[in-house]
């Protein structure tokens, strides 16, 4: 019997910020990855040494162009990638500055109202995280997750 490959380890955020014009609304921002051809929420592979809270930060900075500040922790999400699995530690972040620049690894940013986000993701399992972040304390605002 072969021993279980070891998981693969990364890190992301279920990054947002508040909505243009102010009030209490937020916007979540989505990556597209032109590979895959997905939305998802930023987020990448552990480099030697890293602890899961600094790949979620550089993850975000290089695919979003924003530096950000991780708030509550999320559920960690497993899965199977060609044939290994996959764990993936996640926290809501609230981005701080920063500007998106479109790259090979990922070509458009779209900042989404909840109920957009939800439509536009790809995997259930992001979904579930974006319903993990409403219903923090975190956001200032936590609609219903399927509300508009």
């Amino acid at each position: 019997m072969t021993p279980a490959e070891p998981p693969v380890l990364a890190a992301g955020c279920v990054l947002w910020r508040p909505a243009a014009g102010g009030g209490p609304a937020i916007e979540i921002a989505l990556v597209h990855r032109p590979k895959y051809d997905d939305w998802s929420h930023p987020k990448g592979k552990r480099k030697g040494g890293e602890s899961a809270e600094e790949c979620a930060l550089r993850e975000v900075l290089e695919e979003t162009g924003h530096r950000c500040e991780l708030g509550a922790r999320l559920p960690t999400v497993h899965y199977p990638v060609a044939g290994r699995p996959k764990e993936v530690d996640y926290w809501a972040a609230r981005a701080l500055d920063g500007a998106f620049v479109p790259g090979r690894e990922v070509d458009r940013l779209h900042w989404l109202p909840p109920a957009a986000a939800r439509t536009r993701l790809t995997q259930p399992r992001d979904r579930e995280l974006l319903d993990a972040l409403l219903s923090t304390a975190a956001p200032p605002h936590r609609p219903p997750p399927h509300a508009a």
